[in-house]
């Protein structure tokens, strides 16, 4: 397994991505809903990979199909960071926040095994 993705580095591709941007003036194209629209749609392209595929077959994916999805995922983590940087949102601050309050949500003892939403644990 790899270990997460470093915070420098998820600046790093803030950085890289504002200037991307910034070079083809697009910043005006960037707003919070035409991103919010855009990493939905990057999703969904996610998803059509692994439409009409059994549990195991989308566990199980052909080299060439797995390469298309990690460029899907990597579109899907462009938007993601791009939105984040247009609303000043600290993506790391934000998921480590988020994990707190999932623990608080699923405890282990009421959790574990489970796929129940918290509110019915």
């Amino acid at each position: 397994m790899k270990p997460p993705m470093r915070p420098d580095a998820l600046d790093a591709l803030r950085h890289a991505l504002r200037g991307f941007a910034a070079e083809r003036d697009w910043e005006q194209f960037h707003t919070p809903k035409n991103l919010a629209m855009a990493l939905s749609g990057e999703a969904g392209e996610v998803i059509e990979h692994f439409q009409w595929l059994t549990a195991e077959q989308s566990a199980d994916l052909a080299p060439e199909v797995r390469d298309a999805v990690a460029l899907e995922l990597a579109d899907v983590l462009l938007y993601l960071v791009r939105l984040a940087d247009v609303l000043d949102v600290d993506l790391v601050a934000a998921a480590e926040r988020k994990l707190v309050i999932n623990a608080e949500r699923y405890p282990v003892d009421r959790a574990r095994g489970r796929s129940d939403k918290y509110d019915r644990l």
